[in-house]
């Protein structure tokens, strides 16, 4: 009779943790999810999504595009942000996964006003991809992305112009492309080899480009994504 008193006990007591316990984020950094679309709510820029997927429901957006409601999507090129406040939705949600929409829905047509599709393209661990030198932009404010990691607190919300390599591109994140450049300077080992560019412009994996911003310095976009340095309000040269 003790013994079975005391299974109950263990059993009651891992009944309530788990019950009180919040469940874990359904997604993570730069994730693909997939499900079936549960609500479709188009507002300025983006498509809000309430997808059913295996692990339960949870919200996405992509940019703004013509979804059907019951229709199967993937949203991919994750990136997952928690505590996100929408003006346009009038809501918190406590976590939603903000990417572009891949496979034959990326395809829909798109309404009056609506962002066109841009294809998806191949991200790689930057550890491990082209670090060939590419020749340093010639004018005012050019600098390596050596020097500008180096001297961020110099430059910081200063203009300056960067030729580099891309070789990470992530579009239509919360209304942003988002590309690390890259051009030989700098150093792995102190992470100065690389940097963010947020822009509207579009470019590919492989391209060799020459941007124009604006230097941010301590920037922290929440779930992890804080950044020591990078180039904001970028334009193509």
């Amino acid at each position: 009779m003790k013994a079975l008193l005391a299974i109950c006990m263990m059993f009651c007591s891992a009944l309530v943790w788990a019950m009180e316990t919040p469940a874990a984020a359904p997604a993570a950094p730069e994730v693909s999810v997939t499900g079936k679309v549960l609500e479709a709510r188009n507002v300025d820029s983006y498509t809000y999504l309430r997808l059913n997927t295996q692990s339960g429901e949870l919200w996405a957006a992509v940019m703004k595009t013509s979804v059907r409601k019951g229709s199967d999507v993937t949203v991919e090129n994750g990136v997952v942000m928690s505590n996100f406040a929408s003006k346009a939705m009038k809501r918190t949600f406590p976590t939603i996964v903000f990417g572009t929409l891949g496979g034959a829905a990326a395809n829909a047509p798109a309404g009056h006003g609506m962002g066109t599709a841009y294809p998806l393209l191949p991200t790689g661990k930057l550890e491990t991809i082209n670090d060939a030198p590419v020749a340093r932009a010639s004018g005012a404010n050019a600098r390596t992305v050596a020097e500008i990691v180096i001297g961020r607190a110099e430059l910081k919300d200063k203009p300056v112009l960067l030729r580099g390599r891309v070789e990470k591109y992530n579009p239509g994140i919360m209304g942003k492309n988002w590309i690390h450049l890259r051009d030989g300077s700098g150093s792995a080992a102190d992470e100065t080899n690389d940097i963010l560019v947020t822009s509207l412009i579009e470019t590919r994996v492989g391209d060799v480009v020459t941007v124009k911003g604006t230097v941010r310095t301590d920037k922290d976009f929440g779930s992890g994504y804080a950044y020591k340095v990078l180039i904001e309000e970028a334009t193509l040269e």
